[in-house]
């Protein structure tokens, strides 16, 4: 397969570019490091053609795009807490952007697009755990730029004949989550406070809760999106299909280290929900999806990784 990844030194797209490479194969990254970091990439470097641009840039995207079969569109300013202070600068980026992937997919004739979206559609849920068929009610932003990629991509596939898949991440961690970043996820930010033998800070109340997903789960699952045999114009949650406290996530970390330590309880941040969780029901029957790195060695991976320690 022929594959570009957006946002390639992201996080999740990372991960993504190791595992194609893995597979053997050919891998296109597009990305303007705006927010990804270059050294995610180094390993990879001779391995994959990188077109250093943005998404809004269309010869860079034209020339991304225009040898790929499979486009995994991760790009994106992906921070609720960044989109309260810039909302224009966040849908430029996650709606502007996405149009223009798919225009430019449709131009090359690219097959497929897989739509990296997000739990942050569903804002305040209806009901627990969160199906596809509730009604998308966004509270931030974000997951407003989120919902609103999701249609163009649907659209925009269906009138142009470009197959699509949209996937619903629910609160993804692992290995290579900057910790030191502005807008750092939880995971990264307790783990590198409890390994600092500090009290990391939890916003709001412990009991909050969320369906954590390591990364390894997530990149499954687009791999899956990308197959012929999955229906175009799936829109799916990717998930674990269950739910932990930030207290339970605080002890999970704490029994990784080694170290206990209490936290410090800080104000409720604008934007959060409370409790969040995947019915992964439909993920699992139209692409086979399978949760395989559970909550718990999935931290103790990401302790690891933040320790130094090489994974086995």
């Amino acid at each position: 397969m022929r594959a570009l990844v957006t946002g390639g030194a992201g996080f999740i797209g990372h991960h993504l570019v190791r595992c194609l490479l893995e597979r053997g194969d050919q891998v296109s990254v597009i990305d303007d490091f705006s927010t990804g970091l270059r050294s995610r990439l180094d390993p990879f470097r001779a391995d994959i053609t990188l077109v250093e641009g943005s998404i809004l840039d269309p010869a860079a995207l034209d020339r991304a795009v225009a040898t790929s079969e499979v486009v995994f569109h991760e790009a994106a300013l992906p921070s609720v807490a960044q989109s309260l202070v810039t909302p224009r600068l966040t849908n430029e980026a996650n709606v502007a952007g996405t149009i223009d992937v798919m225009l430019a997919s449709a131009r090359h004739r690219v097959k497929r697009v897989v739509f990296a979206g997000s739990c942050a559609v569903y804002g305040i849920p209806e009901r627990l755990p969160c199906s596809e068929d509730q009604r998308p009610m966004p509270t931030s932003p974000y997951g407003v730029s989120k919902l609103a990629g999701e249609h163009y991509v649907h659209t925009l596939g269906q009138l142009h004949g470009v197959d699509t898949v949209v996937l619903r991440y629910f609160n993804v961690f692992g290995p290579g989550q900057d910790p030191a970043s502005e807008y750092a996820a939880v995971v990264p930010r307790f783990a590198t406070a409890v390994l600092q033998g500090e009290a990391p800070t939890i916003n709001g109340t412990g009991s909050i809760s969320r369906d954590f997903t390591y990364v390894d789960n997530v990149v499954a699952a687009n791999l899956l999106a990308a197959m012929p045999g999955c229906p175009s114009g799936l829109t799916c949650n990717v998930a674990t299909g269950s739910r932990h406290t930030l207290i339970e996530l605080l002890n999970a970390i704490c029994a990784a280290v080694g170290r206990e330590v209490d936290p410090i309880i800080g104000p409720r941040r604008a934007g959060d929900i409370i409790d969040s969780q995947a019915d992964i029901t439909v993920a699992q029957r139209e692409l086979g999806y399978k949760a395989t790195v559970s909550f718990q060695e999935g931290i103790a991976r990401s302790v690891d990784w933040l320790r130094g320690v090489p994974p086995a």
